[in-house]
């Protein structure tokens, strides 16, 4: 075995060229035959996909919620690790490698791929969604979710204590976990590519425990199976962005909320993610993303200046405090009673943060070669946690300001997607704020979508960076239609339901990747 290549292998040596593109036998013909299939059928039987999607959901969740809740706290656990052993200064790409990024353009990137439009959703949606449930009462939202958890909050009747409960689960969910997901897929893809020297493709991640078998149909699956977590997370977000989208120009405009229109923006959203993926990397992902950066810090100031300022910076260090305090109480999965909060918020987020870890995961790989593993880990870990609870507190501060000041009855009673806009209705240049926040969604979709369709293509052309643009282009299409099919197929809980479905066999698959990380960097070491 070379210091190089563990296992001889070189990127792409499987691949196979027919009509001008460049694709990995037989993993682009599996998943992308499966996918289209997918889409047909979802097409013609939509009722009996509805069906099956309102069913699917609360099964795994309820079946399974324990397996997510063990798997994402090791992975937090695991990543911590890290940062104070030893491990921590080994480099990504060898001890000469330097960053290919500024820090400003690294953040900027990792960020919009990472969970944007999941932000702008759920910002002022989550903490009014707990703060009702905290007072004691039960909320059934059209997708399905609940939001009691009241005995693990103890706080009913206690608006303030309420306030802090809302917030430091609304941070849970967007904080350490889904970030040390991503740590470890990024960590690792980056790892046994750039100092492996193996394909960046998910299969490589494995060769220290399954060797050249890696290779094989076992690294089919794995790869298969990766492709489909991507573009079914990728779709859930997808889905959300146009409703939002959608409820916000019904808001502004007027334009009716039907499924003909959902379908229209999410097409012509789609085009403008093609303009990008044709762009490429640095031109098209990189200046969108800091582009959007430039858009959501100014959103965010102005809904900090025109808000309740002083109660707002103060919630954030309370949230943070209150979520550091909670934290094992809500990572705990053994003799819960709030089990639809666990089941219904939780056990969905891990999921869906799961399905998306490939995709995000890759992404992330790929913009940080030339960081430490320690360094890696902080900013992966740590700086997007605090800039997330930064951004839930400013707008579910707000939101909450307004309900437990008697003002919010009507932010309260509207729909999920409906909540930001409801919000700002209570401060001055209502409509310039809205406006910011549907331009600010479509960008996110864009970004999604376009970094998506760029890992996706990485992955089914066996780790070739520059595949043929045809192929990224093919899959920017698909993201496009499986939104669409899962929308018209059930609505949110459709693709909730997607997302866990593919970040079930996906969490297993992530909590061997531990063990994969760990033995590669013993062996490392050992060189070094």
């Amino acid at each position: 075995m070379s210091e190089r290549n563990e296992a001889d292998y070189e990127v792409g040596q499987d691949n196979v060229q027919i009509l001008g593109l460049d694709v990995h036998n037989p993993v682009f013909a599996v998943s992308g035959l499966t996918i289209v299939a997918f889409v047909f059928f979802s097409l013609v039987f939509q009722e009996q996909a509805g069906e099956f999607f309102g069913w699917l959901r609360p099964a795994l969740t309820s079946q399974f919620d324990w397996v997510f809740m063990i798997a994402c706290n090791v992975f937090v656990l695991f990543s911590l690790f890290l940062v104070v052993t030893p491990y921590g200064s080994i480099r990504l790409g060898g001890d000469d490698a330097r960053p290919d990024y500024s820090y400003a353009g690294w953040f900027a990137m990792l960020f919009a791929a990472g969970m944007g439009i999941g932000l702008v959703f759920w910002g002022v949606a989550e903490p009014i969604s707990h703060y009702g449930a905290s007072l004691g009462g039960v909320a059934v939202g059209e997708d399905g979710l609940r939001t009691d958890w009241a005995p693990l909050a103890a706080a009913a009747g206690d608006a303030e204590a309420a306030r802090s409960l809302a917030m430091s689960a609304t941070i849970f969910h967007w904080g350490l976990h889904p970030w040390a997901i991503y740590a470890v897929v990024a960590l690792a893809l980056a790892f046994f590519s750039f100092n492996r020297g193996l394909p960046l493709t998910m299969r490589s991640v494995f060769y220290p425990l399954f060797g050249n078998a890696t290779w094989g149909i076992l690294g089919h699956i794995i790869d298969v199976l990766a492709v489909f977590a991507t573009i079914f997370g990728l779709a859930t977000s997808l889905g959300l962005g146009a409703t939002q989208a959608l409820a916000g120009l019904n808001y502004l405009f007027g334009v009716p909320v039907t499924d003909g229109m959902k379908v229209f923006l999410i097409i012509a959203i789609t085009i403008f993610a093609l303009v990008s993926v044709v762009a490429g990397l640095d031109k098209g992902v990189k200046r969108l993303s800091e582009a959007n950066m430039i858009l959501a810090a100014a959103l965010l100031l102005l809904v900090l200046i025109v808000g309740p300022t002083i109660a707002i910076l103060t919630g954030f260090f309370g949230g943070l405090f209150d979520y550091a305090v909670n934290l094992p109480s809500l990572s705990n999965w053994i003799g819960r009673e709030d089990t639809n909060f666990m089941q219904g918020w939780t056990t969905f987020y891990w999921a869906w943060w799961i399905s998306w870890s490939p995709f995000v995961g890759m992404f992330i790989a790929r913009i940080s070669r030339g960081r430490t593993i320690r360094e890696f880990v902080i900013c992966v870990l740590l700086i997007p946690t605090v800039v997330g609870a930064l951004w839930m507190t400013v707008f579910g501060g707000a939101a909450l300001d307004q309900v437990m000041g008697g003002t919010g009855q009507a932010l309260q009673d509207a729909a999920l997607e409906l909540k930001m806009f409801k919000m700002f209705e209570a401060f001055p240049m209502t409509g310039l704020l809205s406006f910011i926040g549907i331009i600010l969604v479509v960008v996110f979709f864009v970004t999604s979508s376009d970094s998506g369709s760029l890992v996706i293509d990485t992955i089914t052309a066996g780790g070739k960076t520059d595949a043929p643009t045809a192929q990224r282009v093919f899959w920017c299409i698909l993201e496009g239609a499986i939104a669409i099919v899962l929308l018209l197929g059930g609505g949110l809980g459709a693709l909730q339901a997607a997302a866990i479905a593919t970040g079930f066999p996906f969490a297993i698959v992530l909590m061997l990747m531990c063990v994969s990380i760990f033995i590669g960097l013993v062996n490392e070491r050992r060189r070094r």
